[in-house]
């Protein structure tokens, strides 16, 4: 596989997740975002560790769909997050209010 054809594949990938997305975001009431992943999900619980003089973070995340073009399966039913850096937590607005262009992200 050359370089051009696995940018492509990858493009492929990235919109088809995008446009999945699109399709599953009004079933969920939170948008994480860790420094590794960006999560959909129906509960989140996030609390702040200190162990060994290191602060961290761990996310609980239930009914949760994740943003990753290799994963076969994105629908998780308990997701367990450790993370040294920020974690980012929005409520969605109700399904109503949330529009979302049709044609998916820009891919240059």
């Amino acid at each position: 596989m050359s370089g051009d054809e696995l940018e492509n594949y990858e493009s492929e990938m990235e919109l088809q997740l995008y446009r999945e997305y699109r399709d599953v975001v009004g079933l969920f009431r939170y948008v994480v975002e860790t420094e590794r992943r960006f999560y959909l999900a129906n509960a989140v619980e996030v609390t702040a560790r200190t162990e060994g003089g290191e602060v961290f973070f761990e996310v609980l995340m239930e009914d949760a769909w994740v943003w990753d073009i290799y994963r076969t399966a994105r629908f998780v039913k308990r997701v367990r997050v450790l993370s040294f850096k920020d974690v980012n937590v929005e409520e969605l607005p109700p399904t109503d209010d949330l529009q979302l262009p049709q044609d998916g992200p820009e891919l240059s």
